[in-house]
């Protein structure tokens, strides 16, 4: 199309009239409603079926990616075709009705035999189009009928908005028609083949009708189709011919008029009209949406004509169009429907969502229901009302199109209305959904409906204004003894305060709860009306509608009914009986007829009475209720619980204020945020001094799980949906529900017997089979024997992340949008493409056309509307992530003594604020996702590509390291071996960025290998000429200390500006570019990011979201795995190679081993399998590292960038391996073990890069120490630090030097160098504190406190865990504060004095044992549970002990080679000591068999080679203890001098004095109280005493737990 042409449709005047049939567009109609107008035509009336089931299909569709825009697709497949096709043929498209059509060709009277026959031939050529087609596998038919005669149309409205009807025998015929034809007929009415042609139509007669069924048409051979068919155009007024008979319609090329335009916009909804005149795509409006559609039918006493029913159709019209917009309503469609004037009508439209849909659908209902039931002419009115998702959406061509809806639900309330005459009815789901009481609702017989295959059940609405009926406003929900009310402590407490306030003084209480829809308000009013039953006080519970509201007196009037015990009275004559005994002293019997209205009796209405006006008689009834009150209160307290109390009326109110001041009542609220300023009364009682108003937040993640699995009636549910469930629900109750109801719908939950689970073999899918489990609480609540021991699990392939929300959900969410400006839709429906997280920077990029002041403006308002959160960095974030926001308690008396006169300033002031906090934030995330996914699916599919695209853009430049981590890839040189740039670099660029990847330009290489020897045994070796270990030691030491002394914070070249932001970037950049390319289909490069997410959270120490990412990128390989690149081959290396190291930090060492061979396999670097094979490769890499160690300079240039990828992931693997062959019993492991190391170090001796080969240096030392090699690991230290000493003094060589620090003295602390070990963790953590490196510091000081400890340098371990604790806090991380709580709890057991006290540890350790982290990181939970079980054990408090033991018992399979681990195990065994001993005291049988089994596994864990000795004095320690427990004197005195002599070795003067202790107290007669560790653990002195030199280091060593079994008393 020219770009005239596009210029011409764009203007809005052709917009509005593509909306719209020529015959309201060229019509002349005069202004007077209603007008009538009467021609003669052919009506073509096509219905095309299977429609309403395809959405259906799409509605309850699973996923994001299957909704509106595929609908929308396949019904203009087939629409659109059939526009053009009636538009070619000269037709005038009348209505869109669902998935059907009305069209027209408007003619006179003797053109109607010739317009038919080109009727027939569009007809049969529509046919042709389709036939029988199944697309997206739903059979779609098209059924067409014809008829022609005299047409009458009608048109109608107010100022606002008109409307038009076609109405006549003609369009009664035309339904008739198309009602008996089948699939691909075309049926011609009896007056249409009276007027036709019949010599050119071949019929077949339809059995018992007048009606035929067209076969063909029966052209003569010489007769001229377009001929004839330019002929009948000439006779067509707008039929598009000369200049523009290429156009489909003449309405196209409408020029612009004002007026014309103004009343044309009267006949579109005004939903169209705005995105009409915003100039959106009308594709925006295109959406599965749940809505209230409201069906009206009006049928007429006479079938008179247009001009007499006109009148009541306009009457009609006029008022339901003025009901529907006091709710947000529009009319959609109106249509004479089976001898009636149909009215569709739809709540919720796009922009038009309100709160209380359903209640506002069915009160307009009724309201219309009534009103025209009065109408002149009107015969019966029946209305359907039904809830549900529908298609609302444009259907049509691009010249002719309109909006409409279509689905299960349009149909239901269609034939609700036409099976149920004369009435209101609804659905279950408009039931349900309606928030009003049961009463105003009956249940009507099923009826079977035509196209509806199940209702559901069907209801009456009686109507708003029934009276009401005693004893049905209790609360609504009832309280379960098996399900406790969770994560409401703090709102119960408030309640029990005030009540003993209450009872306690003689004055009120008002308790309020405020909080939205959906937090369990009830539940807590619920089990307050539980807990506030007792003697002496009464509790009155009710509940509240939204027509309370609207009811005078309601609230009082119910409460006064329960004081005077009228609410379970079956009859009136019951309820005077009653009235009469309570008031007989306080009210002539003359006045009782005062009761009549209010209580509905029927006492004598006497003089008096009926004199008085309603305001005196609401005067003296409320004087009356006060004295009875009074009276009442003197005999028992009353306690008034009021559910919903936003809709108590006015009056009560009122009543309200003045008993809170005279009657000494407590009164229980819960309401919603009022929508209005509430009335005086209520603002009063809000502001008394004696009001508590609570704000109640969400509950806590641990509260949702509990929540769950108590719902599912499992011990545990797998930790994706507890992810998926706490992110989703965000601590609100309803959203939990909701989505658990969601999953279930589509079969997502799948339930097993635990026991299946605990016997599986481990392999990668189960790894994380660990499911997250209730807390404690929850145990006296849990089934055991009916389905209570299943385990939940996930169906496979299901995606959580990617499921749809439920349509509960989105209605909500919906709400909110719709009632927001388009500028700010617009802002969120942008963020909702970048994820739920995401950047001001990236957002900015992509919001169209917006500056930076308009974005911050927008984002302050929708920050303060609770839209969005927002955070200055990550840390903030993720803090904010780990608890949802707890109820507090509002001051509203302090806040109404502020100024009112200032409030609009204190308003535009706190926004004002709000856009600096703003503008200082750089993370902004979505309240609730479930807004996000809503907002997302609003985007066209091609809108979402290029939305994405945007995104990944801008991502791309920031999906790496951080600065200070010199912006490498988390996958070493990565980004070299697969081609994933989307953005054109230039040669500036390139070298920037080889340059962070540490690449050097020739120049540099040149430079180097003049300077650099791999030779480390070169003569000029600065080590040589030192002979003793002393000297050497002394040398490294002050070298570092030259380095510290060098890193000053003004050498910028040397310390980073900021620190580490890794953490950050992952999660706004790395893992959402993942999903960006996901979403576009890229697979390969989102491949990529899912490795660099999975390996980022490896370098974070988060297993299972690396275990995620990894399952993710599984997903794609099997989709790529047809490749077979090199870069492919690549991937599915580091994808194995990943793998291998998520097993090794799970303890799964034989999947690990398995899959690191399977890496280095596909890297062409085979690990040998057989014993033989072994020594040959052991033989071949001696002579390469022979080869290696005595050239002078390399053999070649630096390897190249894809070469280097490769060995770095080599090098990775290897080192896992020689540690997981170390783990092994078998003698001939050792082998595989060496050749391990030995191939790491060759490895990384061909990438000449320093980092790798000194990191290979210090693992082939630590291995030959292990393996007690004593002279070669010395060498190899060695050889490390040589080349740390001609490293430059930049950043990346300061890391290096600060690594070697670091690495080299937790080598030293774990073979027993104590002394070392802390001269170097001292250094180390200097280095890493000044280059920011929090990660790397928390380390340090972890191994630095323990060796502290064991040298009993409690001032600088005091320190220390100083320094620790302060960082753990200030970066929000888990595992160092976990360490740190591990020392505190070692201090006590070991030292003999508190850091921090026990309960504090015991709390931590409960808080967080399910953490993400920590469960899924080998080592420090069980080291943990290991100390809290050694604590109960040594106070003798076995049950707690068992629970601990246990817990710890689960962790030690999950055997990993590290520091952390082999410390838990230490703890372990010491554990199973202490309870040996408690079974030889209690003479248990076992007891001897168990101690048999305790000495093996101590002695084969002293036997690995992977134990660091620094482990060994305790162990043997442990060992003399069993002995002695079991009689075995020589073998105690055997181990226990062996621990002595490795503990004299160490330094460790932790366990030399311990053991001296124990060494005296086993071989005497002394004897110590039976309570003394007792006592003793009451009084241990605190760390500030130590500090102060109040306590002598000395006593403090004597704080021991003695073990306490005497070799004379011995059973055995």
């Amino acid at each position: 199309m020219s770009a005239q042409g596009e210029e011409q449709q764009d203007r809005a005047i052709v917009r509005i009239a593509a909306h719209l049939p020529d015959l309201i567009v060229y019509g002349d109609f005069c202004p007077e409603r209603p007008s009538v107008d009467y021609f003669d035509g052919v009506l073509m009336f096509v219905d095309i079926s299977g429609f309403t089931a395809m959405t259906e299909k799409f509605s309850t569709a699973m996923y994001m990616d299957r909704g509106a825009e595929q609908l929308v697709e396949i019904l203009n497949h087939y629409i659109s075709a059939i526009v053009e096709k009636v538009l070619i043929f000269g037709g005038d498209i009348l209505k869109f009705a669902g998935d059907a059509l009305l069209a027209l060709w408007k003619v006179e009277r003797k053109q109607l035999k010739n317009m038919i026959t080109v009727v027939v031939k569009c007809s049969l050529e529509i046919h042709e189009l389709f036939g029988t087609q199944e697309l997206e596998g739903l059979d779609i038919r098209v059924k067409i009928g014809l008829a022609a005669g005299h047409i009458t149309m009608l048109v109608f409205g107010d100022e606002k908005r008109n409307f038009f009807l076609v109405t006549g025998q003609t369009v009664d015929d035309v339904r008739l028609a198309q009602n008996m034809a089948q699939m691909n007929d075309v049926i011609l009415s009896p007056n249409c083949w009276q007027l036709c042609d019949r010599s050119m139509i071949e019929i077949e007669r339809i059995p018992d009708q007048r009606a035929v069924k067209v076969n063909f048409l029966k052209l003569p051979p010489t007769f001229n189709f377009d001929e004839f068919f330019t002929k009948c155009m000439t006779f067509m007024d707008y039929y598009p011919s000369g200049d523009h008979k290429n156009l489909l319609r003449l309405a196209c090329m409408l020029e612009s008029d004002p007026e014309l335009e103004s009343s044309l916009q009267k006949y579109v909804m005004e939903s169209i009209s705005k995105q009409i005149d915003d100039k959106q795509l009308r594709g925006y409006l295109s959406e599965l949406r749940p809505v209230t559609i409201v069906f009206v039918n009006l049928v007429f006493k006479d079938q008179d004509k247009a001009e007499v029913i006109g009148s009541s159709i306009q009457d009609a019209s006029v008022h339901i169009n003025s009901v529907l917009r006091d709710f947000r309503g529009q009319i959609n469609k109106v249509f004479m429907f089976d001898k009636g004037c149909s009215f569709l009508c739809v709540f919720g439209f796009p922009g038009e969502k309100a709160p209380d849909e359903v209640t506002h659908a069915l009160e307009s209902a009724v309201e219309i229901f009534d009103f025209c039931s009065q109408v002149h002419k009107v015969h019966t009115v029946s209305i359907g009302v039904a809830s549900g998702t529908v298609f609302c959406g444009i259907v049509g061509h691009s010249v002719r199109h309109e909006y409409t809806v279509i689905g299960q639900k349009v149909n239901i309330a269609a034939r609700m209305m036409m099976y149920y005459p004369g009435i209101v009815t609804c659905d279950s789901v408009t039931y349900n959904s309606s928030n009003l009481p049961a009463y105003f609702f009956k249940e009507l017989p099923k009826k079977v409906m035509k196209g509806v295959a199940d209702s559901g059940p069907i209801y009456q609405c009686l109507g708003l204004n029934e009276k009401v009926m005693f004893g049905m406003a209790y609360l609504i929900c009832n309280r379960n003894e098996a399900y406790p009310l969770l994560g409401r402590e703090k709102e119960l407490k408030y309640f029990r305060c005030n009540m003993k306030e209450f009872l306690m003084s003689n004055c009120s209480r008002i308790l309020m709860y405020e909080g939205l829809s959906g937090y369990g308000k009830s539940q807590i009013l619920m089990e307050i009306e539980y807990l506030s039953q007792g003697e002496n006080h009464r509790t009155i519970a009710i509940a509240l509608t939204k027509i309370s509201f609207h009811q005078t007196f309601y609230t009082i009037q119910i409460l006064m009914a329960n004081v005077l015990g009228l609410d379970a009275c079956k009859h009136y004559k019951e309820r005077q009986t009653n009235i009469e005994n309570k008031v007989k002293t306080l009210l002539d019997e003359k006045f009782h007829c005062i009761f009549n209205d209010i209580f509905h009796v029927q006492f004598p209405t006497s003089r008096e009475v009926s004199k008085m006006s309603i305001l005196r008689k609401q005067k003296q009834l409320e004087a009356l209720f006060m004295k009875i009150l009074e009276k009442t209160v003197k005999q028992e307290r009353i306690i008034f619980i009021i559910d919903e109390a936003q809709f108590v009326d006015k009056t009560s109110w009122a009543f309200l204020e003045k008993l809170i001041q005279n009657v000494p009542i407590f009164i229980i609220m819960s309401l919603s945020p009022f929508l209005d300023v509430p009335c005086e009364a209520a603002s009063a009682i809000i502001k008394n001094r004696n009001t508590t108003y609570i704000t109640i937040g969400a509950v806590q993640p641990g509260d949702i799980r509990n929540k769950v699995c108590l719902d599912l009636n499992v011990k545990g549910i797998p930790k994706e949906l507890d992810l998926y469930l706490v992110e989703g629900s965000c601590g609100i109750p309803f959203y939990c529900e909701e989505l658990l109801k969601n999953l279930d719908q589509h079969r997502v939950l799948v339930f097993q017997p635990m026991e299946s689970e605990e016997k599986a073999n481990v392999t990668w899918n189960n790894l994380f089979k660990n499911v997250a489990k209730p807390t404690e609480l929850l145990r006296p609540f849990t089934l055991g024997d009916d389905g209570g021991e299943e385990v939940c699990k996930l169906a496979s392939g299901v995606r959580l992340k990617n499921l749809s929300p439920p349509a509960s959900l989105k209605e909500i969410s919906l709400v909110q949008l719709d009632s927001m400006s388009l500028s700010h839709q617009m802002l969120v429906r942008c963020a909702a493409i970048i994820g739920l997280t995401f950047t001001t920077e990236l957002l900015f990029e992509i919001l169209p056309c917006w500056n930076m002041k308009r974005m911050i403006n927008a984002l302050a308002t929708l920050v303060e509307s609770n839209i969005f959160d927002c955070f200055r960095n990550g840390k903030e974030l993720r803090k904010a992530l780990k608890q949802n926001s707890a109820s507090f308690e509002v001051h509203h008396r302090s806040l109404s003594l502020k100024p009112v006169e200032g409030q609009a300033h204190r308003e535009s002031e706190a926004l004002h604020e709000q856009e600096s906090e703003v503008i200082e934030c750089h993370i902004i995330r979505f309240c609730r996702p479930m807004m996000q996914k809503t907002a997302y699916e609003l985007w066209l599919k091609d809108q979402k590509v290029d939305m994405h695209l945007k995104c990944a853009r801008f991502l791309e430049e920031n999906a790496h390291r951080c600065d200070q981590c010199h912006s490498g890839d988390f996958i070493p040189y990565h980004h070299f071996t697969v081609d994933i740039r989307l953005n054109s670099l230039d040669m500036d660029s390139i070298k920037k960025m080889a340059k962070s990847q540490g690449f050097k330009t020739e120049e540099d290489v040149m430079n180097d290998n003049k300077s650099y020897t791999v030779s480390a045994c070169n003569s000029s070796s600065l080590f040589l000429h030192l002979d003793s270990f002393e000297e050497i030691k002394e040398r490294i030491l002050n070298f570092f200390d030259i380095i510290i002394a060098k890193m000053r914070p003004s050498q910028e070249d040397i310390i980073p500006l900021e620190s580490c932001q890794c953490e950050e970037i992952l999660e706004v950049a790395v893992m959402p570019l993942a999903y960006h390319f996901l979403a576009l289909g890229e697979n390969s490069k989102a491949l990529y990011y899912f490795l660099e997410a999975a390996s980022a959270h490896l370098i974070l120490e988060d297993n299972y979201m690396a275990y995620t990412y990894l399952n993710e990128g599984e997903r794609l390989l099997k989709i790529l795995k047809k490749e077979k690149s090199w870069s492919h081959t690549f991937e599915s290396a580091t994808f194995y190679g990943l793998k291998g190291q998520v097993c090794f930090n799970m303890g799964q060492m034989v999947l690990a081993k398995k899959m690191l061979k399977k890496s280095l396999k596909l890297l062409n670097r085979t690990f040998p399998f057989s014993f033989i094979s072994m020594f040959f490769y052991i033989h071949v890499e001696k002579n390469k590292h022979h080869r290696y160690m005595n050239q002078q300079t390399p053999e070649s240039s630096p390897p190249g960038k894809k070469r280097l990828a490769e060995l770095h992931l080599q090098v990775n693997c290897f080192s896992l391996l020689w540690k997981i062959y170390s783990l092994n019993y078998f003698f001939h492991y050792k082998y595989y073990a060496y050749l391990a190391a030995l191939m790491e170090m060759n490895t990384a001796l061909e990438t000449q890069d320093d980092f790798q080969i000194i990191k290979a240096y210090l693992d082939y030392s630590l291995h030959e120490q292990l393996a007690s090699q004593h002279i070669m690991w010395y060498k190899n230290e060695i050889m490390a630090m040589e080349i740390i000493l001609n490293l430059p003094l930049k950043a990346e060589g300061i890391e290096i030097m600060a690594y070697m620090a670091d690495t080299l003295g937790c080598n030293k602390y774990l073979m027993g160098h104590l002394d070392l070990a802390i001269d170097l963790g001292s250094r180390a953590q200097k280095m890493w504190a000044l280059l920011r490196n929090p990660y790397k510091q928390y380390k340090v000081l972890c191994w630095l406190c323990t060796s502290l400890r064991l040298k009993t340098k409690y001032k600088q371990l005091i320190q220390v865990l100083g320094w620790l604790w302060d960082l753990s806090v200030s970066e929000e991380h888990i595992i160092s504060k976990a360490f740190f709580y591990l020392i505190c709890l070692d201090t006590m057991l070991y030292s003999g004095f508190v850091y921090r006290t026990f309960n504090e540890c015991l709390a931590f350790i409960q808080e967080n044992e399910d953490n993400r982290i920590l469960k899924f990181q080998s080592g420090i939970l069980l080291g943990l549970h290991s100390g809290v079980a050694i604590w109960y054990a040594r106070l003798q408090e076995w049950d707690d002990f068992q629970v601990f033991f246990n817990k710890a018992k689960n962790l030690v399979p999950r055997r990993t080679p590290t520091a952390l681990y082999f410390h838990g195990v230490c703890r372990y065994l010491e554990a199973q000591v202490l309870h040996l001993q408690k079974q030889i005291e209690g003479q248990s049988e076992s007891a001897q068999d168990s101690g048999v089994e305790l000495l093996k596994n101590l002695e084969s864990t002293v036997a690995q080679n992977t134990t660091g000795p620094v482990f060994l004095s305790r162990m043997y320690h442990l060992m003399a203890y069993v002995c002695i427990l079991m009689g075995d004197g020589q073998n105690c005195d055997l181990f226990l001098n062996t621990a002595l002599q490795l503990a004299e070795t160490h330094g460790n003067v932790l366990e030399m004095g311990w053991l001296n202790l124990n060494r005296e107290w086993w071989y005497s007669n002394s004897e110590l109280a039976k309570d003394q560790w007792t006592q003793m653990a009451l009084n241990l002195p605190s760390w500030d005493s130590i500090i102060s030199g109040d306590v002598n280091v000395q006593d403090i060593q004597k704080n021991k737990f003695l073990m306490k079994v005497n070799i004379l008393d011995n059973p055995f």
